[in-house]
């Protein structure tokens, strides 16, 4: 194995073509929007289909599942497919982002054309399908772009990462803030997001030529080569269960902070300083990686990440200011996570499989798989629980007290089992 660094400088160019222009804003742009149609999805359309048209959370919880069991052949195939498009990418990617705007469009902007739980399962395959195809060819497109950056991996990871999350931030906030005006919040979200789909697809247009330009005479490299790499298997590993406390947490904000802290009206608000506070950090993270190693400040960031929520059990209605705080700073933390453990793949993508499609299907689907994960337990058990969706709901203690232990204490066991995998390591693991 190389035992070059994932900071080092990136390869010259075998083909001898000239660099391309750097265009950096693009890839952020473009991440903020995949980014929109990700982690909010699963934040608001649980909550917007239980509260609007009576949906049970157990329903919903099992179309994310069963949608998430599609994606086990669905992901490696759509890397597969992105690995062979050649010169159809960017007409490929062009039409993926045209359905992820009309299925946007559909699941918030159209009411149900029939019964609700089918409309929120088709409209979901729609969005989660070309939110899985754009993914993967978007990183797989990064793994070509960083061989012509200084800063390599690291550097394009401050910008897709860092549009990332800021992608979530105006996502997370836009409901709320647009419902101070309007009456279909949900709606103008969904129409705004299509909008700037369209914006993001035109930037990204001359980036998807690159790769065609540049020739990409590597061969595609079997799935079951990829899986064989020591290397990959831990980062997957790591991936997959170092996301999961963000997926818990993310699928149970809104139900704690209204019910728990008796705060509605202010989710947007705290959603908005989470992930605010991780856009601000990601370019931090990424300077101290490229000083220090990735992995010491992936350690560092994962121990402060449950030394702040770990006070989270302590809080009780009206605590909104404490709560802030710990957003805060548990905000700053993912971003170290969301900006690390992607360069660290990306380059380990490049070493072994340089077109990066079927790699990077694997990382979709470990990404979407803990969201699901955790939607197919945790609502189901709140609603056994006795627990309703909706403010001023009547819940009894022994819900909000499950409410609290799900949604604070499991990420913290969960994300103490990803420091310990983290850990335990080889000394090689960012080197292999």
């Amino acid at each position: 194995m190389s035992s070059a660094p994932v900071t080092a400088e990136p390869r010259a160019r075998a083909t001898g073509a000239a660099a391309p222009a750097q265009r950096l804003w693009a890839y952020g742009l473009y991440g903020a929007v995949l980014s929109g149609a990700g982690l909010p999805i699963y934040i608001f359309a649980p909550k917007y289909y239980a509260d609007t048209y009576g949906v049970s959370l157990t329903a919903l919880a099992a179309v994310l599942f069963v949608l998430r069991l599609v994606d086990v052949v669905q992901d490696p195939a759509l890397g597969w497919v992105s690995e062979h498009l050649g010169t159809w990418r960017r007409r490929a990617t062009a039409a993926g982002g045209l359905v992820l705007a009309a299925a946007m469009l559909c699941l918030f902007a159209a009411p149900p054309a029939f019964d609700p739980v089918w409309w929120f399962a088709l409209s979901l395959t729609g969005l989660f399908s070309a939110f899985s195809f754009l993914s993967i060819t978007f990183y797989a497109q990064g793994v070509e772009k960083a061989r012509s950056l200084p800063g390599g991996h690291l550097r394009l990871a401050g910008w897709r990462e860092g549009g990332s999350l800021l992608g979530v931030c105006l996502a997370a906030v836009a409901p709320t803030v647009l419902a101070l005006w309007l009456a279909s919040p949900y709606a103008a979200f969904a129409v705004g997001f299509a909008t700037v789909t369209l914006l993001a697809i035109l930037a990204m247009v001359p980036e998807w030529t690159t790769a065609s330009r540049a020739g990409m005479v590597e061969k595609p490299v079997p799935l079951r080569t990829i899986l064989g790499d020591a290397v990959t298997r831990r980062l997957l590993i790591l991936a997959l269960v170092n996301a999961t406390p963000l997926a818990v947490s993310s699928t149970l904000f809104l139900y704690y902070v209204e019910s728990v802290l008796q705060a509605p009206g202010l989710e947007g608000g705290l959603l908005v300083l989470f992930f605010l506070s991780a856009a601000a950090s990601a370019p931090l993270w990424s300077w101290m990686a490229g000083r220090v190693g990735a992995r010491k400040v992936l350690l560092g960031a994962m121990i402060l990440a449950v030394l702040s929520f770990a006070a989270v059990p302590l809080l009780g209605p009206g605590d909104t200011v404490p709560f802030a705080v710990i957003c805060l700073i548990s905000g700053a933390t993912i971003g170290a996570d969301l900006t690390l453990l992607p360069a660290l793949f990306a380059a380990r993508m490049a070493r072994i499989a340089p077109r990066g499609g079927q790699g990077f299907g694997l990382w979709a689907f470990a990404q979407k798989f803990t969201l699901a994960f955790a939607a197919a337990l945790l609502l189901p058990a709140l609603e056994l629980a006795g627990f309703e969706s909706r403010a001023g709901a009547d819940n009894p203690d022994g819900a909000l007290r499950l409410l609290t232990y799900l949604y604070a204490i499991l990420p913290c066991g969960l994300k103490l089992l990803a420091i310990g995998l983290l850990v335990f390591q080889p000394a090689t693991f960012e080197e292999d």
